[in-house]
């Protein structure tokens, strides 16, 4: 397994070793102990499967510090732009995003910690997705920041994706800043509560 950084801290992207032969391939999507070597999240307690047709965004979604709340994300059908954006107010990179295609192709995973938004749209035909959860999904804790908030400014790759009424009723950024889930604590403390 490798693991990359990218521009924000907590967000990387894992490399499942790969063990491919004729008959097609195997890998180890999770590995408790390597990841806890590596300092990764590594005690799961939920797993979600979603599919998605083409154009289908969904998000920005997190969970505020009542039931914190990271995700291990994966496309093991199809392929996806993934994105996280920095939502721990305070912090050097709030308001910025990174997004990873995860796709059949390529067996990426994306970890997302607790203080991050996440967000996905499908880029194929359609797409399977799988989460694995830090935390229960608890709606009372739930938030959505808008999809399309030109403050975090993401780069979709589709103009007009197919979101949810819900989603499009998303926070703005500086809305979400008023009231924050989260706010930044020193590296290797976690998001502060």
């Amino acid at each position: 397994m490798k693991v990359q950084k990218t521009d924000l801290e907590g967000v990387v992207v894992v490399e499942p070793e790969v063990h491919r032969d004729d008959r097609g391939y195997f890998m180890e999507t999770y590995q408790k102990q390597q990841f806890a070597q590596a300092g990764l999240p590594d005690d799961f307690v939920q797993d979600n499967h979603s599919r998605s047709r083409h154009k289908v965004l969904r998000g920005i979604h997190l969970q505020d510090r009542s039931a914190p709340m990271g995700k291990l994300v994966r496309c093991p059908l199809g392929s996806i732009l993934d994105v996280a954006v920095d939502l721990r107010v305070g912090s050097p990179t709030f308001g910025k995003w990174v997004g990873v295609e995860l796709s059949q192709e390529n067996l990426r995973e994306l970890m997302v910690p607790a203080g991050f938004g996440h967000a996905f749209l499908t880029l194929s035909e359609w797409a399977e997705v799988q989460y694995k959860r830090t935390g229960y999904y608890t709606q009372a804790a739930e938030r959505t920041i808008a999809w399309n908030d030109p403050e975090i400014g993401i780069d979709w790759p589709i103009p007009d994706p197919i979101v949810s009424a819900k989603d499009t009723r998303g926070m703005s950024l500086r809305e979400y800043a008023k009231n924050p889930a989260f706010e930044y604590s020193r590296p290797g403390v976690g998001p502060k509560p």
